[in-house]
């Protein structure tokens, strides 16, 4: 059996599971979600200019689809950092940390001004960011998005998969 593979007892599959495990959210969970949605999308926007501060200027224009996938990398990051949140006498396992931070790195690469990243110019110089870098955002801001739904649908996997029961008494 997989990682990713339920008990055959559960009689419940894919999304399903997903679903029903977000049914059963405590409001915990949901406050959590909103509050990291809301501070990824904040930090995120004010630093790469989606959200036009005095702070910064960016040096290319924004793309139309530097909106979705901020909008929806800010909302898997909140759900998949809720899924870290205690609800019973068990913590859950940090299974897909590192993976759920690569997403949102790779996000905030992707929608960022591709000149304006010191990294990228220095590893390609202002040209080859503009020439090499800036046309694989989309496809960088893809892969994130996957990479942070993966994750999520993941951990609630597994939150489903390893629940337990309290003992019946007898």
């Amino acid at each position: 059996m997989s990682d990713l593979a339920l008990p055959e007892s559960s009689g419940r599959a894919g999304a399903g599971v997903v679903l029903a495990e977000l049914a059963a959210w405590p409001l915990r969970r949901w406050v959590t979600a909103l509050l990291v949605a809301v501070a990824v999308a904040l930090v995120t926007g004010i630093a790469t200019d989606l959200v036009p501060t005095s702070l910064y200027r960016r040096m290319t224009p924004v793309v139309w689809w530097n909106y979705p996938i901020w909008a929806v990398s800010a909302l898997l990051s909140g759900l998949v950092a809720a899924t870290f949140v205690r609800v019973g006498p068990r913590a859950p396992r940090a299974r897909g940390a590192g993976s759920a931070f690569g997403g949102g790195v790779g996000s905030f690469f992707a929608v960022g001004c591709p000149i304006c990243n010191k990294l990228v110019v220095a590893a390609l110089g202002a040209s080859g960011a503009l020439s090499y870098f800036g046309p694989i955002q989309p496809f960088l801001g893809v892969a994130s998005l996957g990479l942070l739904a993966g994750v999520l649908a993941l951990r609630l996997r597994g939150l489903v998969a390893c629940a337990v029961e309290p003992p019946r008494r007898v």
